[in-house]
């Protein structure tokens, strides 16, 4: 009699783990939540805090080991997870990122009086969905994990309760999020019905000989949707316009963590796809991605050198409109992958820049939360004296806004710059090099102009002003307590945000010091 093979699928539990140790730690949370008195509540950020750190360290032990789990039984190269060097990197990038954002939340939570238990539940639960997408295979999982790191987002955006623009943000994200979901799972079952299959290394194989025209036809179609979808993680033009209304109404920890953690979500499912699951469509999003990358930069770059700095949140707007424009940067390597033999080597120029960008965009994202504990409107004029007031604080802040413009001593940002353009070069889309070199030279100018407000004197109506901004932002910023708005200058920096603008910072150095620590990756093959 013969039996019957298992179809229990066998479990590598250390190569699940940073995954599932955050999911772990957002229960134990969850759970704590309702036996802690309210005065204990603070408690509930450090163990978020060790969780994550717990979870960056379950890392090492899958350095160089290329451990692949999920498999189907009997056909081990099928896999649904694998901790490879692509999967440990954005890993890495994440819950980094993720511990970065718990660091500056210990103090925001309380400040802006957001429940606690909700708030450190929510972020862990998206952290573990956006840990999971970069080891994931199989396009069920890719969205499974994808939601995973979405829907917790919409919520963090708008938990200031009876905050008009808070919930307003929640709301466009929402609707703009579920829109391009639904479009993605569309083109997820056209390929599926096309190929009979959901695993990236079977899709690839399969849309290379696929029997009637007809299910040509509704691949591509299936290839198409599937990358709008991911457009729209990415915030790439034009499925952008909910970044900056999003990033004003979210507590600033949740718009820093979007900036980078939801970046990294977008890109690393955007390259699966297209560079594991449809290489023999590369003659079609090779050339879209291009076009998307220079439509996202010039639309960035352009709206942020349009910001009036003496406008309410025109801080957070600008670095908004930035990150839309880094966004195209990101898009480049993405393209040119298209265009080259060996695509898995392109993207590494993708991930080299975008280790760079988390660094520095939430040390940037953490000064602009320590100016908002005084001047709650948050103007890029609210930074003029900052040096002044805080110069330790102002040389971090001109030393994150040079990282991002390109140039000395952000010596990382400059040359992982020179690699996503020696990328498209590579591929040979001079094109777009020169539209990313135009590109580079107007975001000098709003860099270096906010740059320059940091060193210039106070101006004498300095508290005039301050009241103004607090009086501006009455309206719109519900959380923010008058005692607060009134609170002097020179007030303390809670440890918790010094602590990670200082590490955003020593991590900015160290890279600009050793730029190879990052940009190796842009000269080897991670997928």
């Amino acid at each position: 009699m013969s039996s019957v093979p298992s179809l229990v699928q066998s479990v590598d539990w250390v190569a699940v783990a940073p995954p599932t140790l955050t999911a772990a730690v957002a229960l134990v949370v969850l759970v704590a939540d309702l036996f802690l008195p309210a005065a204990r509540k603070p408690l509930l950020g450090w163990i978020a805090t060790a969780g994550l750190a717990l979870a960056v360290l379950s890392l090492l032990p899958l350095v160089g080991g290329g451990r692949e789990t999920f498999c189907l039984p009997g056909r081990a190269a099928l896999c649904s997870y694998a901790a490879d060097p692509f999967a440990l990197v954005i890993q890495f990038l994440v819950l980094g990122g993720a511990l970065l954002t718990a660091l500056l939340s210990i103090d925001a939570v309380r400040d802006q009086d957001l429940p606690a238990g909700e708030y450190w539940f929510l972020l862990l639960s998206s952290a573990a969905g956006a840990a999971l997408l970069p080891a994931s295979r199989d396009l069920a999982t890719l969205v499974i994990a994808l939601e995973v790191a979405s829907l917790p987002a919409f919520a963090l955006v708008g938990l200031r309760r009876g905050d008009r623009l808070s919930s307003e943000a929640a709301l466009k994200f929402f609707l703009s999020s579920v829109a391009a979901t639904a479009v993605m799972l569309l083109g997820v079952s056209f390929v599926y019905a096309a190929t009979g299959s959901l695993h990236l290394s079977r899709i690839a194989h399969a849309l290379t000989a696929l029997p009637d025209p007809r299910l040509a036809t509704l691949a591509g179609a299936g290839v198409a949707l599937t990358l709008v979808g991911f457009a729209f993680k990415t915030a790439a033009a034009p499925f952008h316009f909910w970044v900056p209304d999003t990033y004003v109404g979210a507590p600033l920890p949740i718009a820093g963590y979007l900036s980078v953690i939801g970046k990294a979500v977008g890109f690393s499912g955007l390259i699966l796809v297209t560079v594991q699951g449809f290489p023999s469509y590369a003659g079609i999003w090779g050339p879209a991605l291009a076009v998307l990358a220079a439509l996202t930069m010039t639309v960035g770059n352009v709206a942020a050198l349009r910001q009036d700095p003496h406008r309410a949140h025109s801080a957070v707007r600008l670095l908004a409109w930035s990150s839309v424009g880094q966004a195209g940067y990101l898009l480049v390597p993405i393209a040119a992958a298209g265009y080259v033999h060996d695509p898995g080597r392109a993207i590494g120029s993708t991930v080299a820049y975008a280790l760079m960008y988390a660094v520095v965009n939430l040390g940037a994202f953490a000064v602009a939360a320590l100016v908002a504990r005084t001047r709650p409107a948050n103007r890029i004029a609210d930074y003029r004296g900052l040096y002044a007031r805080r110069p330790l604080v102002a040389l971090a802040m001109g030393f994150f806004l040079l990282c991002l413009a390109g140039l000395p001593p952000g010596v990382i940002g400059l040359f992982a710059k020179v690699t996503v353009f020696a990328a498209a070069v590579d591929a040979g889309l001079a094109w777009l090099a020169v539209v990313m070199a135009i590109n580079v030279v107007i975001a000098l100018y709003y860099y270096l102009q906010w740059t320059a407000v940091l060193f210039r004197g106070a101006e004498e109506t300095e508290g005039a002003e301050e009241a103004e901004g607090a009086e501006e932002a009455g309206g719109t910023a519900g959380a923010e307590q008058a005692p607060a708005d009134r609170a002097p200058a020179r007030a303390r920096i809670p440890a918790p945000l010094g602590a990670a603008i200082a590490l955003a910072t020593v991590l900015g150095v160290v890279l600009s010091g050793a730029p190879q620590l990052v940009l190796r990756f842009a000269s080897g093959a991670l997928l």
